[in-house]
């Protein structure tokens, strides 16, 4: 296996990525002051044998917080803190983009020191509980930003871009999926305004576009990313036409020439959407090296690749249970089982603690 697709060298702008594995950004909440630690530093070395690793959501905001013990990339302490990991995943061989996060209306209160309330493009809440110092309570409802406020928004995100390259990031990675604030504009179940940045395709994606062309300008198209989720129902998202919101993005950020444009869209297990899969309309509308995630194997990442659907494959669950996961798949080995219990509490165990093969056989 150590010959098909997933296991050659690629070239990513000006990065050569040793495979074509990418570690997908998983939420772990291992960061108690909001600042990375030893210990993530550590997960983040046992896993850099993927090609490219893309951090776990980064907010570029105390307010853009989206869980308690989430890291973030706006304060000296948080720089140097996430130097510690870039330069634990580079001498493993991995290139490391950061995935920079605001959440939105998914923030609460709680997780800021002033107690303010989440911004969203309109005033409509998550349905549903989240978890809090206090137990779980119930999803705000947040305050609509004006059209004033968005250019600090899009400062916040260029500031944190430029914090990355402090840290030693190769790049940064836009996160405008799973139902956080990018997201959020972009859907029209979440985006309710009448102004220049609600209503059509082309005003919903506006903010993306202005954070993704100031963040460019800062760092440079080469080092930035963007992740989407078209299908993704987390936090009630939902749009009323994906395909033509989602190809019009994929059109401009190809015109942009980013670096990549990495799509969640689950093509196995309880969270695949029935019906067509938008990504091949992606796959069309974006010129540069697409991002395929979403329940792949080894088999079907492989098949994947060679049937030209995508560039690379990120993995998710099976990378955090499975350290050396592309030496496992190379060697056939079998996989770790994820501890669920585990997956957001505060320590080592279900974090760095996972064997690898080496360990397992002595």
């Amino acid at each position: 296996m150590s010959r098909a697709p997933l296991f050659q060298p690629y070239t990513l702008g000006p990065l050569t990525l040793q495979n074509r594995f990418v570690m997908a950004p998983m939420t772990r909440t291992r960061a108690p002051e909001r600042i990375p630690t030893p210990l993530m530093a550590e997960y983040y070395r046992q896993r850099a044998s993927a090609g490219l690793i893309v951090t776990e959501a980064t907010q570029v905001t105390e307010v853009g917080a989206g869980g308690m013990r989430t890291p973030g990339l706006h304060t000296p302490a948080q720089v140097a803190g996430w130097r510690g990991v870039t330069q634990a995943a580079h001498a493993g061989g991995a290139k490391v983009f950061v995935q920079l996060w605001h959440a939105g209306r998914a923030h609460h209160p709680s997780w800021n020191a002033r107690n303010e309330q989440p911004v969203a493009p309109s005033a409509i809440a998550v349905q549903g509980p989240t978890y809090t110092p206090t137990g779980v309570q119930p999803h705000v409802t947040p305050r609509a930003l004006e059209v004033s406020e968005l250019p600090g928004i899009v400062a916040q995100f260029v500031h944190s871009a430029r914090l990355a390259l402090e840290a030693g990031f190769d790049g940064v990675e836009l996160h405008a999926a799973n139902g956080y604030l990018l997201d959020q504009f972009l859907r029209d179940s979440a985006n309710r305004r009448t102004d220049a940045y609600g209503g059509s395709v082309e005003n919903r994606a506006r903010l993306l576009l202005e954070v993704t062309d100031a963040v460019a300008a800062a760092i440079g198209r080469e080092r930035v990313g963007v992740r989407v989720s078209p299908t993704g129902t987390y936090q009630d998202m939902k749009d009323s036409d994906p395909v033509a919101l989602f190809t019009y993005v994929a059109r401009e950020l190809s015109k942009r020439q980013v670096a990549y444009l990495h799509v969640s869209e689950p093509v196995a297990g309880p969270a695949a959407v029935p019906g067509p899969r938008v990504t091949p309309a992606l796959r069309e509308a974006f010129r540069g090296t697409l991002i395929l995630s979403g329940g792949y194997t080894g088999e079907s990442a492989n098949a994947a690749l060679e049937r030209g659907e995508g560039d690379l494959v990120a993995f998710g669950v099976p990378f955090l249970a499975n350290p050396d996961l592309p030496e496992r798949l190379a060697s056939g080995a079998a996989l770790n089982a994820p501890d669920f219990q585990t997956f957001y509490t505060p320590d080592a165990k279900g974090y760095t603690d996972y064997p690898a093969l080496g360990a397992q056989a002595a």
